[in-house]
Protein backbone atom coordinates (compact mmCIF):
# COMPACT_ATOMS: atom_id res chain seq x y z
CA UNK A 1 0.00 0.00 0.00
CA UNK A 2 1.08 3.96 -1.14
CA UNK A 3 0.30 6.74 1.35
CA UNK A 4 -0.39 9.97 -0.31
CA UNK A 5 -0.50 13.08 2.18
CA UNK A 6 -1.86 16.09 0.74
CA UNK A 7 -4.08 14.14 -1.02
CA UNK A 8 -6.79 16.79 -2.29
CA UNK A 9 -3.96 19.01 -3.25
CA UNK A 10 -2.83 19.92 -6.58
CA UNK A 11 -0.45 17.63 -6.25
CA UNK A 12 -1.69 14.87 -4.30
CA UNK A 13 -4.93 14.51 -6.04
CA UNK A 14 -3.60 13.69 -9.54
CA UNK A 15 -0.58 11.33 -7.56
CA UNK A 16 -3.46 9.62 -5.68
CA UNK A 17 -5.46 9.08 -9.07
CA UNK A 18 -2.23 8.25 -11.18
CA UNK A 19 -1.29 5.46 -8.45
CA UNK A 20 -4.77 4.06 -8.20
CA UNK A 21 -4.49 3.10 -12.19
CA UNK A 22 -1.48 1.05 -11.65
CA UNK A 23 -4.01 -0.94 -9.20
CA UNK A 24 -1.71 -0.20 -6.25
CA UNK A 25 -3.87 -0.01 -3.19
CA UNK A 26 -3.70 3.54 -1.80
CA UNK A 27 -4.70 5.24 1.12
CA UNK A 28 -5.25 9.07 0.96
CA UNK A 29 -4.67 11.28 3.61
CA UNK A 30 -6.44 14.70 4.20
CA UNK A 31 -7.45 16.84 7.10
CA UNK A 32 -11.05 16.66 5.82
CA UNK A 33 -13.44 13.98 4.47
CA UNK A 34 -13.62 14.13 0.67
CA UNK A 35 -14.45 12.20 -2.34
CA UNK A 36 -11.48 9.57 -3.17
CA UNK A 37 -11.06 7.03 -6.71
CA UNK A 38 -12.80 4.07 -6.39
CA UNK A 39 -10.91 1.58 -4.59
CA UNK A 40 -8.33 4.50 -2.81
CA UNK A 41 -9.23 4.43 0.86
CA UNK A 42 -9.13 8.06 2.80
CA UNK A 43 -7.98 8.28 6.42
CA UNK A 44 -8.51 11.94 7.59
CA UNK A 45 -5.16 13.24 9.76
CA UNK A 46 -3.53 16.34 10.29
CA UNK A 47 0.37 15.89 10.01
CA UNK A 48 1.11 18.17 13.15
CA UNK A 49 -0.39 15.82 15.30
CA UNK A 50 1.19 12.51 14.73
CA UNK A 51 -0.60 9.76 16.40
CA UNK A 52 -3.34 11.21 13.82
CA UNK A 53 -0.87 9.63 10.99
CA UNK A 54 -0.67 6.50 12.56
CA UNK A 55 -3.92 4.54 11.23
CA UNK A 56 -3.32 5.55 7.79
CA UNK A 57 0.65 3.88 7.84
CA UNK A 58 -0.64 0.65 8.72
CA UNK A 59 0.76 -1.86 6.32
CA UNK A 60 1.69 0.66 4.28
CA UNK A 61 5.37 -0.18 2.09
CA UNK A 62 5.59 3.75 0.61
CA UNK A 63 4.91 7.37 1.44
CA UNK A 64 4.15 10.64 -0.27
CA UNK A 65 5.10 13.66 2.32
CA UNK A 66 4.14 16.50 1.52
CA UNK A 67 4.20 18.75 4.63
CA UNK A 68 2.57 22.34 3.32
CA UNK A 69 1.59 24.18 6.13
CA UNK A 70 2.38 21.15 9.16
CA UNK A 71 6.06 22.23 8.53
CA UNK A 72 5.51 25.21 10.22
CA UNK A 73 2.61 24.79 12.68
CA UNK A 74 3.24 25.68 16.24
CA UNK A 75 5.10 22.71 18.35
CA UNK A 76 5.55 20.61 14.65
CA UNK A 77 8.29 18.34 14.51
CA UNK A 78 7.77 17.52 11.07
CA UNK A 79 10.92 15.07 11.16
CA UNK A 80 9.56 13.00 13.72
CA UNK A 81 6.86 11.80 10.93
CA UNK A 82 9.74 10.46 8.93
CA UNK A 83 10.84 8.18 12.67
CA UNK A 84 6.77 7.10 12.93
CA UNK A 85 6.51 5.66 8.62
CA UNK A 86 9.87 3.95 9.42
CA UNK A 87 8.73 2.10 12.78
CA UNK A 88 5.26 1.59 11.06
CA UNK A 89 7.02 -0.50 8.82
CA UNK A 90 7.59 1.94 5.72
CA UNK A 91 10.19 1.15 3.48
CA UNK A 92 9.99 3.94 1.00
CA UNK A 93 9.32 7.99 1.20
CA UNK A 94 8.81 10.47 -1.35
CA UNK A 95 9.36 13.72 -0.30
CA UNK A 96 7.97 16.99 -1.35
CA UNK A 97 10.91 19.80 -0.78
CA UNK A 98 11.60 23.15 -2.35
CA UNK A 99 14.01 24.33 -4.99
CA UNK A 100 14.76 27.01 -1.79
CA UNK A 101 16.75 24.67 -0.21
CA UNK A 102 19.60 24.72 -2.35
CA UNK A 103 18.66 27.89 -4.41
CA UNK A 104 18.05 30.09 -0.27
CA UNK A 105 19.17 27.85 2.45
CA UNK A 106 18.91 30.32 4.53
CA UNK A 107 15.15 31.04 4.44
CA UNK A 108 13.59 30.36 7.82
CA UNK A 109 11.14 27.91 5.53
CA UNK A 110 13.98 26.12 3.68
CA UNK A 111 16.26 25.39 6.58
CA UNK A 112 13.21 23.50 8.31
CA UNK A 113 12.90 21.77 5.08
CA UNK A 114 15.92 21.05 5.53
CA UNK A 115 16.17 19.65 8.12
CA UNK A 116 13.12 17.29 7.22
CA UNK A 117 15.46 15.71 3.86
CA UNK A 118 18.30 15.30 6.50
CA UNK A 119 16.22 13.14 8.62
CA UNK A 120 15.18 11.36 5.61
CA UNK A 121 18.65 10.37 4.56
CA UNK A 122 19.91 9.39 7.89
CA UNK A 123 16.47 7.32 8.46
CA UNK A 124 18.11 4.17 6.55
CA UNK A 125 14.65 3.74 4.12
CA UNK A 126 14.83 4.08 0.61
CA UNK A 127 13.89 7.67 -0.17
CA UNK A 128 13.68 10.51 -3.04
CA UNK A 129 13.41 14.56 -2.64
CA UNK A 130 11.63 16.10 -5.01
CA UNK A 131 12.33 19.82 -5.14
CA UNK A 132 9.87 21.55 -7.79
CA UNK A 133 10.59 25.52 -7.97
CA UNK A 134 7.26 28.03 -8.64
CA UNK A 135 4.04 26.05 -9.40
CA UNK A 136 1.58 26.78 -12.55
CA UNK A 137 -1.30 26.32 -10.23
CA UNK A 138 -0.06 29.57 -7.91
CA UNK A 139 -2.52 31.27 -10.88
CA UNK A 140 -5.85 29.53 -9.42
CA UNK A 141 -5.32 32.48 -6.59
CA UNK A 142 -6.40 34.95 -9.36
CA UNK A 143 -9.46 33.12 -10.86
CA UNK A 144 -11.21 35.23 -9.11
CA UNK A 145 -10.47 38.39 -9.83
CA UNK A 146 -10.13 36.86 -13.74
CA UNK A 147 -13.76 36.09 -13.48
CA UNK A 148 -15.12 38.88 -11.93
CA UNK A 149 -12.96 42.00 -13.01
CA UNK A 150 -10.84 40.53 -16.05
CA UNK A 151 -7.87 41.37 -13.75
CA UNK A 152 -4.68 40.02 -12.59
CA UNK A 153 -3.06 41.17 -9.61
CA UNK A 154 0.64 40.45 -8.96
CA UNK A 155 3.71 41.55 -7.93
CA UNK A 156 7.16 41.80 -10.22
CA UNK A 157 4.87 41.23 -13.25
CA UNK A 158 7.87 41.70 -15.37
CA UNK A 159 10.26 38.69 -13.52
CA UNK A 160 9.77 35.25 -14.41
CA UNK A 161 10.45 32.15 -13.48
CA UNK A 162 10.25 28.37 -15.13
CA UNK A 163 6.86 27.18 -13.35
CA UNK A 164 6.17 23.46 -13.21
CA UNK A 165 2.81 22.20 -13.49
CA UNK A 166 1.43 19.97 -10.66
CA UNK A 167 0.76 16.95 -12.77
CA UNK A 168 4.47 16.78 -14.05
CA UNK A 169 5.66 16.47 -10.22
CA UNK A 170 2.60 13.98 -9.60
CA UNK A 171 3.69 11.92 -12.39
CA UNK A 172 7.68 12.10 -11.05
CA UNK A 173 6.50 11.25 -7.81
CA UNK A 174 4.61 8.21 -8.98
CA UNK A 175 8.13 7.20 -10.53
CA UNK A 176 9.83 7.36 -7.73
CA UNK A 177 7.71 5.75 -5.62
CA UNK A 178 6.69 2.65 -8.15
CA UNK A 179 10.48 2.24 -9.52
CA UNK A 180 13.31 0.99 -7.25
CA UNK A 181 15.69 3.41 -10.37
CA UNK A 182 14.22 6.21 -8.93
CA UNK A 183 15.60 6.51 -5.35
CA UNK A 184 18.15 8.11 -3.19
CA UNK A 185 17.97 10.91 -5.93
CA UNK A 186 17.18 14.64 -5.68
CA UNK A 187 15.57 15.87 -8.65
CA UNK A 188 14.69 19.40 -9.72
CA UNK A 189 11.53 20.54 -11.58
CA UNK A 190 10.91 23.24 -13.28
CA UNK A 191 8.51 23.62 -16.03
CA UNK A 192 10.22 24.21 -19.90
CA UNK A 193 10.45 27.87 -19.86
CA UNK A 194 10.95 31.25 -17.76
CA UNK A 195 7.39 33.25 -17.98
CA UNK A 196 6.65 36.03 -16.49
CA UNK A 197 3.32 37.24 -14.60
CA UNK A 198 2.07 39.40 -17.30
CA UNK A 199 2.71 36.62 -19.66
CA UNK A 200 1.01 34.29 -17.54
CA UNK A 201 -1.90 36.63 -17.53
CA UNK A 202 -1.97 36.77 -21.59
CA UNK A 203 -2.10 32.96 -21.73
CA UNK A 204 -5.05 33.23 -19.63
CA UNK A 205 -6.55 35.88 -22.14
CA UNK A 206 -5.71 33.60 -25.52
CA UNK A 207 -7.35 30.73 -23.98
CA UNK A 208 -10.57 32.48 -22.91
CA UNK A 209 -10.37 34.39 -25.48
CA UNK A 210 -10.99 37.67 -23.65
CA UNK A 211 -8.79 40.54 -22.47
CA UNK A 212 -7.67 40.06 -19.34
CA UNK A 213 -5.78 43.23 -17.50
CA UNK A 214 -2.55 42.81 -14.95
CA UNK A 215 -2.20 44.88 -12.25
CA UNK A 216 1.21 45.31 -10.68
CA UNK A 217 1.30 44.84 -6.68
CA UNK A 218 3.42 46.05 -4.59
CA UNK A 219 5.84 43.78 -2.48
CA UNK A 220 3.69 44.84 0.32
CA UNK A 221 0.31 44.44 -1.28
CA UNK A 222 1.14 40.93 -2.11
CA UNK A 223 2.73 40.15 1.37
CA UNK A 224 -0.40 41.42 2.63
CA UNK A 225 -2.47 39.19 0.60
CA UNK A 226 0.01 35.84 1.19
CA UNK A 227 -0.17 35.79 4.93
CA UNK A 228 -3.77 35.38 4.71
CA UNK A 229 -3.19 31.76 3.22
CA UNK A 230 0.64 31.43 4.41
CA UNK A 231 3.30 32.29 7.79
CA UNK A 232 4.70 34.94 7.30
CA UNK A 233 8.12 34.31 7.04
CA UNK A 234 7.31 32.03 4.01
CA UNK A 235 5.83 34.66 2.02
CA UNK A 236 8.98 36.61 2.14
CA UNK A 237 11.15 33.97 1.38
CA UNK A 238 9.19 33.00 -1.52
CA UNK A 239 9.14 37.48 -2.41
CA UNK A 240 11.93 37.25 -2.07
CA UNK A 241 12.76 34.39 -4.95
CA UNK A 242 10.26 35.88 -7.04
CA UNK A 243 11.36 39.54 -7.34
CA UNK A 244 14.90 38.33 -7.60
CA UNK A 245 15.96 34.84 -9.02
CA UNK A 246 19.19 33.77 -8.98
CA UNK A 247 20.65 31.50 -11.83
CA UNK A 248 19.77 28.20 -10.15
CA UNK A 249 15.97 29.93 -9.77
CA UNK A 250 16.37 30.31 -13.61
CA UNK A 251 17.49 26.91 -14.76
CA UNK A 252 15.61 24.87 -16.79
CA UNK A 253 15.93 21.24 -14.98
CA UNK A 254 16.33 18.02 -17.36
CA UNK A 255 15.03 16.24 -14.15
CA UNK A 256 10.97 15.99 -15.54
CA UNK A 257 12.25 14.56 -18.98
CA UNK A 258 15.10 12.11 -17.43
CA UNK A 259 12.05 10.86 -15.21
CA UNK A 260 9.32 10.61 -17.60
CA UNK A 261 11.01 10.74 -20.90
CA UNK A 262 9.30 13.90 -21.98
CA UNK A 263 9.34 17.69 -21.67
CA UNK A 264 7.84 19.01 -18.98
CA UNK A 265 4.19 20.63 -19.67
CA UNK A 266 4.09 24.38 -20.58
CA UNK A 267 2.20 26.81 -18.35
CA UNK A 268 -0.58 27.36 -21.54
CA UNK A 269 -1.31 23.57 -21.15
CA UNK A 270 -1.77 23.94 -17.29
CA UNK A 271 -4.22 27.23 -18.46
CA UNK A 272 -6.06 24.52 -21.39
CA UNK A 273 -6.71 22.01 -18.87
CA UNK A 274 -7.84 24.32 -15.48
CA UNK A 275 -9.48 27.44 -18.03
CA UNK A 276 -13.10 26.49 -16.32
CA UNK A 277 -12.01 28.10 -12.94
CA UNK A 278 -11.38 31.31 -14.74
CA UNK A 279 -14.63 31.56 -17.03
Amino acid sequence: MIVVTGATGNVGRPLTQALAETGEQVTAVSRHAVAVPDGVRHVTADLAELTSLTPALDGAKALFLLLSGDLHAPEARPADIIGLAAGSGVRRVVLLSSQGVATRPLGPSRVAMRAVEDALRESGLDWAVLRPGGFASNALAWAESVRTQGTVAAPFGDVGVPVIDPADIAEVAAACLLDDRRTGGVYELTGPEVITPRQQAEAIAAALGSPVRFHELTRDEAKATMTRFVPAELADDTLDIISAPNPDELRISPDVERVLGRAPRPFDGWVARNIAVFR
